[in-house]
């Protein structure tokens, strides 16, 4: 394997882990694409286990991505279809100004959702927001973190050899 092909592949995951933020973009797939990539292309016993212990936390972290926001916006009050909405006009948002329009659409459709929803108190309404927001960025960051893991326990081995 070339050092070109080691750095598209670093490119990939380092996309991927851009992409963790990003509303619409799997940067978890991404990175485990990478890893499996590097794998099939490396054929060792080193590879096949640093995609295996992978594949095992980033499985991980999509478990516990699925279930901390679901309990935490029921918990506060947010309904799911102001969420799922929210996150239709992130992505459209994403489109139309790249990448703040993401951040932008989301934020602003649940702020303007839950504004009606709770009868058009701003005060309430950015509170539920940001409680909304909280759920939702500790998802990010729980997802954020086991990329970082899986892209450092690459790297470590790329550099061992």
């Amino acid at each position: 394997m070339g050092t070109a092909q080691e750095c598209l592949i670093g490119a990939v995951m380092l996309l991927g882990l851009v992409g963790v933020s990003a509303p619409g973009v799997p940067g978890t797939l991404l990175v485990w694409a990478a890893l499996l990539w590097w794998a099939t292309l490396r054929h060792t016993g080193l590879t096949w286990g640093v995609l295996a212990a992978a594949t095992g936390v980033l499985a991980l972290g999509q478990v516990v991505v699925w279930l901390m926001p679901a309990r935490r916006i029921r918990d506060s009050g947010v309904s799911w279809r102001n969420v799922i909405t929210a996150g239709a006009w992130g992505i459209a948002g994403f489109f139309v100004v790249p990448v703040i329009g993401g951040v932008l659409g989301f934020v602003g459709s649940l702020y303007a959702r839950e504004r009606v929803r709770l009868g058009g108190g701003h005060r309430t309404a950015w509170a539920a927001t940001r409680r909304a927001m909280r759920a939702v960025g500790g998802s990010v960051l729980v997802e954020l973190m086991a990329c970082l893991l899986v892209t450092g326990a690459w790297l470590g081995a790329v550099i061992a050899g």
